[in-house]
């Protein structure tokens, strides 16, 4: 499986300066190409190559970085053409989808660019890279990261890196392939996870990872996210979008802790994780516009994803299971009623009278979905082979 790892370089005055004008040498060829691809109507690799590829030199790029920027502006409007096909930028004559096909894709001055392993190579050990720029080959340029994720570079890296600058400072972005752990096709049991606005997350083993106090900050930043946009100075939009940042990072870093103990407890007990498919449950479900906010700002997306791609390098299997309910069923006789649910935290089955909480009992239900589903699976394939056997 393929993992990123994140390294920070730590330029001098003048390194950074080279790398600054690479980047942006890269960038601007790659909105001339741009605007030239889309009026002649040629986006694909080997067009792009056969038409540009010697003015693309000339404009300061050496072979490789040349390709390079041609791919990355083949795969903009690659990208761009499977998001139209799939409607994700609106449906054809609206503002939205107008936009999106009126005009050439661009790219910001300090888009990422690519490297490969002929203009950058990586002396881990040392901690230090070579790379490419515009004004020569650039020696000893230092870099630093955590422990863990240097000796997953130095064992694991594989293809392209990324050069990319974030709020002044520089980073590498390197490609990892990971190799990995046999998948357990015998799990005992399943670990329910209940996603949730008060608890983020609740197994069916009972940890409740509480979001009280992570609400508490959140609603903090958004009032003050609100007030520096009612300023509107140029002072208050800097500091908006610093806060922005900060908030992004905390979901992040939470949501990695969740995922990682959620993926350690099944891995632990020799169980899968069972998820709610939660596709498309903004448009959904109903709340009052206190949740209506928490809802549609926390990325249980990432967390979702985070606890898959954890469970795939750790070998715990990963079902997804049908959402509806789940709240309303009781996880004992399985009766569905909405009074089953008399308050956000308690649960109390009007038919055989179990009172549990709430979440608990959702994620009960949720990892007993998990087990039917696999267990269906599993029987669908056994049949499979023996008919083919």
């Amino acid at each position: 499986m393929k993992l990123v790892v994140r390294v920070k370089l730590l330029p001098t005055p003048e390194q950074a300066a080279a790398l600054e004008a690479t980047q942006r040498t890269c960038n601007e060829s790659a909105n001339w190409l741009s605007v030239r691809a889309f009026e002649g109507g040629r986006t694909s690799r080997a067009a792009l190559q056969a038409s540009a590829y010697t003015e693309l030199k000339a404009r300061g790029l050496s072979a490789q970085p040349a390709l390079h920027v041609l791919r990355k502006v083949a795969d903009a409007y690659t990208a761009l053409k499977a998001n139209l096909k799939a409607g994700n930028v609106g449906k054809s004559g609206t503002k939205r989808y107008r936009k999106a096909t009126s005009k050439p894709v661009a790219f910001r001055p300090d888009a990422a660019q690519p490297f490969d392993d002929r203009c950058l190579s990586w002396r881990v050990s040392e901690r230090t890279v070579s790379i490419w720029t515009t004004s020569g080959r650039m020696k000893d340029l230092a870099f630093t990261g955590q422990n863990a994720q240097l000796v997953v570079l130095a064992s694991y890296r594989k293809g392209e890196s990324d050069l990319l600058r974030q709020n002044g400072h520089w980073y590498l972005l390197a490609t990892c392939e990971i190799p990995e752990t046999a998948l357990n096709v015998a799990p005992d049991g399943f670990v329910g996870v209940d996603l949730g606005i008060v608890n983020i997350a609740t197994t069916s083993t009972g940890t409740r990872y509480s979001g009280r106090r992570l609400g508490r900050h959140r609603e903090a930043d958004r009032l003050l996210r609100a007030k520096l946009q009612r300023k509107g100075t140029k002072s208050a939009k800097r500091r908006a979008k610093r806060r922005a940042g900060k908030e992004a990072r905390r979901a992040r870093d939470i949501n990695h802790k969740i995922s990682k103990c959620i993926v350690a407890e099944a891995q632990r007990t020799g169980r899968g994780i069972a998820l709610e498919d939660l596709t498309g449950i903004r448009e959904r479900v109903r709340l009052r516009k206190p949740q209506r906010v928490t809802l549609h700002t926390w990325s249980f997306r990432q967390l979702g994803t985070f606890i898959a791609y954890k469970a795939r390098r750790a070998g715990v299997p990963v079902v997804y299971v049908d959402a509806a309910y789940t709240s309303q069923e009781c996880c004992r006789c399985h009766h569905i009623d909405r009074r089953n649910r008399p308050s956000q935290a308690v649960f109390a089955c009007q038919a055989c009278r179990f009172v549990e909480h709430a979440d608990l009992n959702s994620s009960h239900n949720i990892a007993a979905r998990g087990w039917s589903l696999w267990v269906c699976g599993a029987e669908s394939t056994a049949s499979v082979l023996a008919l083919t056997a």
